[in-house]
């Protein structure tokens, strides 16, 4: 789980499959009234106010974005409290369920953005997923790493698992969106990158 503070009253929470998995929590299992997914919500709100001073208290929109690669994206963005509400003897036993008054919206997305440290590191990587893919992918530099940004249609009917199991093998899952990495990212290749890097980089020996 890895929370990053975007602003005042907004954080972004990236779940990996194995965050879930260990939890006990299926991918459906997210816009649900259950309790796993509670807990879960509430460990993620004590990790964001520990790691980086999010406090939850107030109304909360919380934005779930699917990755089928990577995991979720959860965006969460705190309100305007109402101090009038609950004025009396039970304010404060009514400040806890105030924390999860949640407004959810879900967006599922096929995009497949993986992060390398090392472009040597991505050259290899670039070279085993070359016979998988004709021409496909774009690299960005964001935040000093190189992003490999895919699009499901890049992609070989039935060859989606077996490039994902390549590009986690050599990078990391990113919770970047293709907006940030846009508008924030330098676009180092804008198409063709696995071809663009195999052509001109050679594997190490």
């Amino acid at each position: 789980m890895k929370i990053e503070r975007l602003g005042q009253d907004k954080i972004r929470i990236f779940l990996t499959f194995d965050d879930l998995s260990e939890r006990g929590i299926q991918k459906e299992d997210m816009w649900q009234e259950i309790p796993k997914v509670h807990d879960l919500f509430t460990e993620m709100m004590d990790q964001a106010y520990n790691e980086v001073g999010f406090d939850a208290t107030g109304p909360l929109a919380v934005e779930v974005f699917a990755l089928p690669a990577q995991g979720m994206v959860v965006i969460v963005t705190r309100g305007k409290f109402d101090h009038h509400h609950g004025v009396g003897p039970h304010y404060e036993d009514d400040l806890p369920d105030e924390v999860y008054e949640m407004e959810v919206t879900l967006e599922q997305s096929d995009t497949i953005l993986y992060s390398f440290d090392d472009f040597e590191v991505l050259i290899e990587a670039a070279h085993v997923l070359r016979p998988m893919l004709t021409e496909a992918g774009r690299l960005f530099k964001y935040n000093g790493k190189w992003v490999l940004h895919l699009e499901p249609e890049d992609l070989e009917e039935g060859k989606h698992p077996a490039v994902i199991a390549v590009l986690a093998e050599f990078g990391e899952a990113t919770s970047v969106t293709p907006a940030m990495l846009e508008e924030y990212g330098n676009q180092v290749m804008s198409e063709n990158a696995i071809g663009v890097i195999c052509s001109n980089f050679k594997r190490q020996d």
